[in-house]
């Protein structure tokens, strides 16, 4: 395996280099991305008969495949993976057709009784309505889906003392199990903002003040993970208005965010704006991409960041994406260097044949892991003062990344 990820590297590094490759060097480190993430999820389809020939035949792809094939093909090679993992989940959560019968009856029974008088009250009992719209799951705990998951998929995540020797390391994300090169393993849960409604982001226009939970996609959409906290016990409705628990000694590493609070200087409320309420599997043990941690000095991440379109078609899978979308969606934007103005062209009017999709972001290994902490390069820009704890994993892609 070792041998693997050094021609895989390799070849990113060659690739990265071919004229077909974007001039402009934030578009140029976005190629540079998806052609990794393209050689380490086209590996992980091939699943264990996967040989040095495999790999060989991967980087020629790669070499041939335009920008656009490569993204696409990322795309359904992740898509891929969490569709097995939603099939899990399900096989985990969804009761038998006993269980079943037995809540609708229950259900029944319980939204017909009547109202409560100040004796039933005091003697405690209860005949609060069951949520219709909330479909029954088997009652476990986090801590039991998180096991059993791994049972099925090979591994999980856990939330515990970090093991980077520096104060503000705090909490860290660990993978409990194995998973192979090109795995999905987590998602970065929260609530998802496009650039027009930049505004609305908590803390505005200092959001990333007091919010280390705030990530930035290449297509400027920004995910606040803050709200989503530790995942919770049931499946519910959820719409990121009310912050989620975050378990104590949590990281105090500010992550970096890019200078979107030049449009405006004040922050505007979003009550009747925000997200509306999606129900969502809130026991996702992989919904815990945000407590990952930057590496200490001399030492790799063993994950990227991959961008992940859902596709809202996946009515099934809907409930384990662990994400909402602030606003409408509707406002189509345009980006001038650090500036966003709207183009004039609501997503409405633009081509039907564009499937609605939820802008999300998961994390992909990059090696063979195994019982261990996850790293991720924060990749902080370097426009801007940085913690001291923050040692460049490349200088060189933190500045593409945010010219």
């Amino acid at each position: 395996m070792a041998l693997f990820f050094k021609k895989f590297t390799e070849g990113a590094k060659i690739l990265a280099k071919r004229p077909s490759f974007s001039k402009d060097p934030r578009q140029l480190q976005f190629q540079a991305d998806i052609n990794r993430l393209f050689l380490y999820s086209s590996y992980n389809q091939l699943g264990k008969s996967a040989d040095e020939a495999n790999v060989e035949e991967i980087i020629e792809m790669a070499n041939k495949a335009s920008f656009a094939d490569q993204q696409m093909q990322v795309q359904e090679n992740v898509h891929s993976q969490i569709k097995a993992f939603c099939t899990f989940m399900d096989e985990i959560l969804l009761p038998d057709k006993k269980m079943v019968n037995d809540f609708s009856e229950l259900s029944r029974q319980t939204n017909t009784l009547p109202h409560r008088s100040g004796l039933s009250f005091a003697v405690g009992r209860s005949n609060t309505p069951i949520n219709p719209d909330v479909p029954q799951t088997r009652p476990l705990s986090q801590a039991e889906v998180s096991q059993k998951l791994k049972n099925q998929l090979g591994f999980t995540l856990d939330v515990k003392s970090s093991q980077i020797p520096h104060k503000d390391a705090g909490q860290g994300l660990f993978l409990d199990g194995a998973a192979d090169v090109g795995a999905v393993i987590a998602f970065y849960p929260g609530v998802v903002y496009s650039p027009a409604f930049y505004r609305y982001i908590p803390g505005y226009p200092k959001v990333d003040a007091q919010n280390p939970y705030l990530i930035t996609r290449y297509d400027g959409n920004v995910i606040n993970a803050q709200p989503w906290g530790s995942g919770g016990e049931v499946r519910e409705p959820w719409n990121g208005r009310i912050m989620g628990e975050i378990k104590p000694n949590v990281k105090g590493a500010e992550k970096g965010s890019e200078k979107f609070w030049k449009l405006l200087s004040k922050p505007l409320e979003g009550n009747k704006l925000g997200s509306k309420n999606e129900i969502l599997e809130r026991r996702n043990p992989l919904a815990l991409a945000h407590f990952a941690n930057h590496p200490p000095k001399g030492v790799q991440p063993n994950v990227m960041i991959c961008p992940y379109d859902f596709p809202l078609t996946e009515d099934n899978m809907r409930v384990y994406i662990p994400n909402v979308m602030f606003g409408n969606g509707e406002v189509n934007m345009r980006r001038f260097g650090s500036f966003w103005f709207k183009s004039g062209v609501s997503r409405k009017s633009a081509s039907s044949t564009n499937a609605a999709t939820l802008k999300t972001l998961v994390l992909v290994a990059t090696r063979a892991l195994e019982d261990e902490e996850v790293l991720l390069n924060y990749r902080l820009s370097n426009t801007k003062g940085r913690p001291q704890w923050y040692a460049p994993v490349d200088e060189e892609e933190d500045r593409r990344r945010w010219s």
